[in-house]
């Protein structure tokens, strides 16, 4: 808010027709002092403006008590209107949301089940390549063994020759 605002604050409705309403006692006063009527003319032109200023309150009252009845409506119908978008819109999302979880899971259990697959395969070939090596290395340790006691024996063979035809 600016200066001007803070000093001057907006008036409302309510004032301004009090304003109205005093002008109108206060001048009805002015006129009531300065006219040129006799008293009783003056009554009966005081009555009939009476009158008239109270038929024509109860149209305007009558008027605006018709504007807020429409304007409460309206504001009413337009609520449940929102209300109903919003409740539909959460609802959407709700769903959107709870599809959403059970697809994430069905993927990840998916995804589980592959990796215990592939684990398994994987398994398997590790155990099958571990059985073949198993298997070479005790056919080459075998064959070594074989080698080993022909080499000990041959030379066993050439120690004794040697052995015996030096003593």
């Amino acid at each position: 808010m600016n200066k001007a605002e803070t000093q001057y604050p907006a008036q409302s409705g309510g004032t301004f027709l009090k304003g109205i309403f005093i002008g109108s006692l206060v001048g009805a006063a002015a006129a009531l002092l300065f006219a040129p009527k006799t008293g009783r003319e003056m009554r009966s032109d005081l009555s009939d403006k009476l009158s008239t200023a109270s038929d024509k309150t109860k149209e305007v009252a009558g008027v605006v008590t018709d504007k807020t009845k429409s304007i409460a409506s309206t504001v009413g119908t337009k609520a449940s209107d929102i209300a109903t978008t919003v409740t539909a819109k959460a609802s959407d999302l709700f769903t959107t949301v709870a599809d959403s979880k059970k697809q994430i899971a069905a993927t990840l259990e998916e995804s589980g089940k592959k990796i215990g697959d592939t684990v398994s395969e994987a398994s398997a070939e590790v155990a099958d390549e571990a059985k073949k090596a198993s298997t070479e290395v005790a056919e080459q340790a075998k064959s070594a063994s074989k080698e080993a006691g022909k080499d000990v024996k041959d030379a066993s063979d050439e120690v004794s020759t040697t052995y015996k035809s030096t003593y």
